[in-house]
């Protein structure tokens, strides 16, 4: 009897369970029933259909979309989680300077193990703290001394592209990990003053930040991977959790040092480590850390160490893979569209003569040709394709009101590629940021950094890393693309999935 009465009741939990399935999967649908949509199964929606893709296949459908959906509006489903995708600049509008509106969707929730609660994934009273904490170390006048240690990275690119094309003069050079070392390199020692020579030699932190890139990027893509406890019994989450480990004991051995060394008055201590390679303390210019530790010195609620750990870890991951994918895309579209490198070339000619010096902030602002080509490029290849939101309150877009609690995705990709914007949406066209195409362009059309109250803190910053690094390379070379098209994916992050071949031509 024991045995009936205990089938019995695990089949009436199952039953229940399955009831409060079902009545969820039917209360979503009907929050968001009059949102186009297409046809998909009850408690799956469209999961199975994107499980059978992979990454390129999935943002190659995607990008169709429009086509079907023609409102700017549409619904997907993944199991019975609603996806309100929107992208005409109207409704953008609506969304992103919202100051209501700021949570960030669920997905952004797997990025907390590494990054913790930073600016990137926190919410809320703490969101507008650090922000506010955080906005004046992206001060304008600050970025000067960011920029000579970016110069000085870029040399360091340089000598090594050299050496790359000494072995084969000939032969392409795939750029990406050329570009993804210097940019590693940069944001090393501008975030925390540390020197990692990840253009030089292959080290145990440089190699654990780009594997830790990349099981997040597939987790990301993986759903099965999203439920914490089974992912870490596997061996994958297993393997993730020991780098993260490693990461956070590194940047917060960092951050007591440079306390340490602010306490005793000396900025000029070394940090010796297990490998004895790293340049810590050493420092010539302020380092983000400084001028993060200056303003929480000052503030009324200063962040404790984890939270500091979790604000360092955050720039060091979005100022990472998000400029070299755009300077990388850059060289590309530029060794696709010749015609517009020659005219990068005589405006580097006009404003650097014949002199070898490092680039100016001054002379960087005079490359208008470069500044419209670097936005073109975002265009077509935003570094980050996708943001979400999870709204807090009704939204009302024209004829559409999407309920409080539903996700809202807002695809860049699918803004910047839209024709009713942008004609002829493929090409590559600088013109089109010339101030008389662009004045009658609704603002939130163009969006590569985000907009409103949740726009990129650094996006100064990251303009003036690709400015820097795409003039010391052009500069000295003219690129030609091996291929017309690459295949590409992401989910946070724009990347290629295959190499970007260059031959590279000294320039006369």
């Amino acid at each position: 009897m024991d045995i009936v009465f205990l089938v019995l009741g695990t089949l009436c939990l199952i039953g229940v369970y399955i009831i409060s399935l079902v009545r969820y999967d039917y209360t979503m649908r009907q929050k968001v029933k009059n949102i186009p949509g297409f046809k998909t199964y009850p408690l799956i929606g469209h999961a199975i259909k994107l499980i059978r893709m992979n990454d390129i296949e999935r943002l190659k459908w995607f990008l169709t979309l429009p086509n079907e959906f023609k409102d700017g509006i549409f619904v997907q489903f993944i199991g019975s989680k609603p996806i309100v995708n929107i992208y005409k600049p109207e409704f953008l509008e609506v969304i992103f300077p919202s100051t209501i509106n700021i949570e960030k969707g669920v997905e952004y929730k797997l990025l907390t193990p590494w990054l913790g609660y930073g600016l990137l994934t926190s919410t809320g009273a703490q969101w507008f703290h650090d922000r506010r904490l955080i906005g004046p170390t992206f001060h304008f006048s600050i970025l000067d001394q960011f920029a000579i240690i970016i110069s000085e990275k870029a040399d360091i690119l340089i000598k090594c592209l050299e050496k790359e094309i000494a072995k084969c003069p000939e032969k392409a050079i795939d750029i990406f990990p050329f570009i993804i070392n210097a940019a590693l390199d940069i944001i090393c020692e501008t975030a925390m003053g540390v020197d990692v020579r990840a253009q030089e030699v292959v080290t145990k932190y440089s190699s654990t930040v780009h594997r830790s890139s990349q099981l997040t990027t597939e987790r990301l893509l993986q759903p099965w991977y999203w439920v914490d406890w089974l992912y870490y019994l596997m061996p994958v989450g297993k393997e993730y959790k020991a780098l993260l480990d490693a990461m956070h004991k590194f940047t917060k051995k960092v951050i007591v040092k440079r306390k340490i060394a602010r306490q005793s008055g000396n900025d000029h201590t070394e940090m010796k480590t297990e490998d004895n390679i790293y340049d810590i303390g050493k420092q010539k210019k302020k380092a983000f850390l400084d001028l993060l530790l200056d303003q929480n010195e000052k503030d009324d609620a200063p962040l404790n160490e984890d939270e500091l750990r979790a604000q360092v870890d955050t720039f060091m991951f979005e100022g990472h893979d998000t400029t070299a994918v755009a300077i990388t895309w850059t060289l590309f579209c530029l060794g696709n569209n010749l015609e517009h490198q020659e005219k990068v070339h005589e405006e580097l000619e006009q404003v650097f003569k014949n002199t070898q010096t490092p680039a100016s902030v001054k002379e960087l602002s005079q490359l208008k040709y470069l500044e419209r080509v670097i936005k073109e490029t975002l265009r077509l290849y935003p570094s980050v394709p996708f943001i979400t939101r999870k709204l807090a309150e009704d939204v009302k877009l024209g004829d559409y009101t999407i309920p409080a609690d539903i996700t809202v995705a807002l695809p860049i990709m699918l803004v910047h590629r839209d024709p009713e914007v942008w004609p002829d949406p493929t090409k590559f066209d600088p013109d089109r940021f010339l101030p008389e195409n662009s004045k009658h362009r609704n603002s939130y059309a163009y969006v590569p950094f985000s907009a409103g109250p949740r726009n990129c803190i650094g996006q100064r910053f990251a303009l003036l890393e690709e400015k820097i690094v795409l003039t010391a390379i052009l500069r000295k070379w003219r690129v030609k693309s091996v291929k017309t098209q690459v295949s590409f994916a992401g989910s946070l992050i724009l990347r290629p999935r295959e190499e970007i071949f260059l031959h590279f031509t000294p320039k006369k």
